[in-house]
């Protein structure tokens, strides 16, 4: 048995979550997940899978997940429509405001304003960002296609047309890292593409293409690590890449590396709270895989942990397998 070391205040964000990694409770928690996620970082063999659910972007941690992507922390991002339509509006100038959770919702609707727990913003301009969406799709008609490729496509275009703009969406188009949204019609992205059906536009996300092409992503990767904010659609989206594979006899073994910062606790039986150790049952996780849940809010965890990678200078090993193939 190892003692704990009581963890001194340290304005070395890295160092302070290194230590805390050797004490108890959550806190032990959070710091072995800096310890998991440099590890995949640095594994030439691991690609890394992000599910983002939640509303992250509102939140505002809108530029820790742009820092991940440059740093290249991240291969894949898989995420809510929310979130992806929440970081549109931010690209095309639509903010998110601070409020208050304790508020007269009722005014705040005679006053056409959204709430998000603590964070306000204004409903016109939110159903502005779906009539651009709707145009955009207008644009790129007769489309067919995964949600990956529309929102490459969308990314692409808010740079082009918003060059001074800054967005997840436009970074990973940049970066090249694919995003998919498996739940697109569930999102405000969602809505606006059925205005554009509903004026006669030719425009099909095809969910299975989705299914499909992150599946083979992940045949194609000697190793793979996965990061779950939150969990929801985006994390089983991911995880069921696994059992996908093994009916058709790709035997992966599981991802190599796993790490969910959730507030959900497993004994409700919803997967957000699902822990690794379950997932092992299904084929999803590798038995060996080094694996830290964190029962912790996103908007706490994330920004530190990001914060302590970029500070240690951690750099991603060149991967063996190539550039990331759709």
């Amino acid at each position: 048995m190892k003692p704990t070391q009581p963890v001194k205040p340290n304005k070395d964000v890295t160092a302070l979550l290194e230590s805390m990694s050797r004490t108890g409770f959550q806190g032990r928690k959070l710091g072995e997940s800096l310890g998991v996620w440099t590890r995949m970082v640095r594994d030439p063999d691991c690609t890394i899978f992000m599910g983002l659910s939640g509303a992250m972007i509102p939140a505002g941690m809108q530029n820790v997940l742009i820092e991940l992507v440059r740093h290249r922390y991240i291969d894949v991002l898989v995420s809510t429509g929310a979130n992806i339509f929440h970081d549109t509006c931010e690209h095309l100038g639509v903010r998110h405001y601070i409020g208050h959770h304790h508020a007269d919702d009722e005014a705040l609707f005679e006053e056409g304003i959204d709430r998000i727990y603590d964070v306000f913003a204004y409903e016109e301009e939110f159903r502005s960002v779906d009539a651009e969406i709707a145009r955009f799709a207008d644009e790129v008609a007769p489309f067919r296609g995964s949600s990956r490729e529309f929102i490459r496509r969308l990314g692409n275009w808010l740079r082009e047309r918003r060059p001074e703009g800054r967005s997840l969406i436009a970074t990973c188009a940049e970066y090249d890292v694919p995003i998919f949204i498996p739940a697109l019609g569930d999102s405000s992205i969602g809505i606006g593409l059925v205005m554009a059906r509903r004026r006669g536009v030719d425009v099909d996300i095809d969910q299975l293409a989705d299914t499909d092409e992150i599946t083979r992503m992940v045949e194609e990767s000697q190793k793979t690590g996965v990061i779950y904010v939150g969990g929801g659609v985006p994390k089983n989206f991911i995880q069921q890449t696994q059992v996908i594979a093994s009916i058709h006899e790709q035997h992966l073994g599981g991802h190599a590396y796993a790490i969910q910062y959730t507030t959900d606790a497993p004994h409700w039986g919803g997967l957000s709270g699902c822990t690794f150790e379950e997932a092992i049952s299904w084929g999803k996780e590798a038995p060996e895989s080094p694996r830290v849940q964190c029962f912790c809010d996103a908007t706490i965890a994330l920004p530190i942990v990001a914060s302590a990678l970029i500070g240690s200078g951690v750099e991603r090993a060149a991967r063996n397998d190539g550039p990331m193939r759709v």
